[in-house]
Parts: structure tokens; C-alpha cells; sequence
């Protein structure tokens, strides 16, 4: 296996007397999808905050690139490519598709927007992906799908040139037809060579696009496993507790 590009080595947190963190280990890989799954509670979300630097995790080591690295704001993550495209997707709906993906770093020229250029980029970006869905560039994005927006905020990160993308339930509240969309688009963004992580409930669609996956169970993972090694019983199990990795390896 290659290096990963993100390294997790026993990060923890507590919130007060609550421990949320309990020494997690996690890796992301380029060119790979890496599912983290759990039930509510399990510390899903204080994990990938920590990793986006919007809540600094209180213990162990983040290695980027096999370089140890401190994430205690939201810049230093975006600084070395950690992008998060949340489950509210922070799109303007009053905005087109171009404005929303390069809003808070148009690109500019001779004082003013370079709408050209931005374009230029945006449609490379969504071309990159292969994506096919969305008509016009120009397009507010009120009037987009939900499959739409969540296609626009993936490709808003590669336009950012991420190396690292984090997807919070990203086909949550869609329809079949759209979720087969997205997560042919979660496949087509690692096999760019970006690491993929990916948060979900929905372990049909875990199994449809990744090739890791991680679970935790009330801040500690409980297993880090291939995809193609395991079957959605066994994650079940280690998602209540019933199963541990221990007891499936004898």
C-alpha cells in the first residue's frame, strides 16, 4: 500500500467529562474511497471536524503526507488540500454555479471578477468529473436538483485542487436515479487521485463505492477493513458492538 496521504494516529477529544475520541486511528489513501460509518454518537463528526481543523482534537498525531502537521483552524486544513463538502453543502441558492463554486476566492483581474476565467475553470472542473447533469454554468442553483447541488459541491473542491475531500452523507435525501449519479461522481473524484472520505448511514451505498472501510463505535474503531473483505452483516455487526475484528480473524 502506498503512503496515505492522511494519517490518524490515536487522536483524541473530550468534551468536558465526555470522552468523544478514544485513540483513533484512521489512514485515507489517494485514488481511494474511505467510508467511515457508525451509529449517532459514535464521534463521526468530532473526527472529521478535527481532521478540518474546526475543532482541534485535544491528543495524538495528524501526519499529512507522512509529515506531522497541526490542524487548529479551518485555513491550515485548506492550506494543505482537506476539503468538506458538509450535508448542508453551503451553496447560495441567489447564486449561479460558477459564482457558488469560486465564491470566497473569485479569481480576479484589472480590479474586477475575471468571469471568464472562472468559467473556464468551472467547466474544466465539472469535464474532469464527467459530469454531464447540469445544462448551464450559469444556472442558479435554486433551481438545480438536489443531485445537481451535491455535484456542484464536489466539484467546488476541485476546483480548489484538494487532495483530501470529506463527504457528510452526501447522497442523504436523494432519490434512487440521483444517488447512482453521485456516487459515480464519488468514484470518478478518487480516481483522479484525491482521497476520499466518505460519512454515511447507508451501507448499500458504502459498498457500492468504497474500498475502505472504518467503524466506529462510541469513539473507538472498533474495525479498518477492505470493502471487498467483509459484507454488510459483519459491518452491522461492528457498528452495534455485537462484532469485533478479533472474533471474525478467529
Amino acid at each position: 500500500m502506498s503512503q496515505p496521504i492522511v494519517e490518524l494516529r490515536g487522536v483524541t477529544k473530550s468534551f468536558g467529562p465526555v470522552e468523544v475520541l478514544k485513540g483513533v486511528d484512521l489512514t485515507a489513501e489517494a485514488g481511494r474511497v474511505t467510508a467511515l460509518v457508525g451509529d449517532n454518537g459514535a464521534g463521526k463528526s468530532t473526527l472529521i471536524k478535527g481532521l478540518a481543523g474546526v475543532q482541534p482534537y485535544d491528543g495524538g498525531e495528524v501526519l499529512f503526507a507522512g509529515e506531522a502537521v497541526s490542524l487548529h483552524h479551518p485555513r491550515e486544513a485548506a492550506r494543505l488540500g482537506i476539503e468538506v463538502v458538509y450535508q448542508d453543502l453551503a451553496l447560495c441558492d441567489n447564486l449561479d454555479i460558477v459564482q457558488n463554486m469560486f465564491l470566497g476566492r473569485e479569481e480576479m483581474a484589472t480590479g474586477t471578477f475575471d468571469e471568464g476565467r472562472m468559467e473556464a475553470e468551472a467547466a474544466r472542473a465539472l469535464q474532469t468529473l464527467s459530469v454531464k447533469t447540469v445544462k448551464s454554468l450559469r444556472q442558479k442553483v435554486a433551481s438545480l436538483s438536489g443531485g445537481q447541488r451535491q455535484t456542484v459541491a464536489i466539484a467546488r473542491s476541485v476546483v480548489k485542487q484538494a487532495k483530501v475531500v470529506i463527504l457528510d452523507e452526501p447522497t442523504a435525501a436523494l432519490g434512487v436515479a440521483q444517488t447512482a449519479q453521485v456516487l459515480d461522481l464519488v468514484r470518478r473524484l478518487a480516481d483522479s487521485g484525491v482521497a476520499v472520505i466518505i460519512i454515511s448511514h447507508n451501507l448499500q451505498d458504502v459498498f457500492a463505492v468504497a474500498d475502505d472501510i472504518n467503524v466506529l463505535y462510541l469513539g473507538t474503531m472498533t474495525a479498518r477493513i477492505q470493502a471487498k473483505d467483509t459484507s454488510p452483516d459483519d459491518v452491522v455487526g461492528y457498528i452495534t458492538g455485537t462484532k469485533t475484528m478479533t472474533e471474525v480473524q478467529a
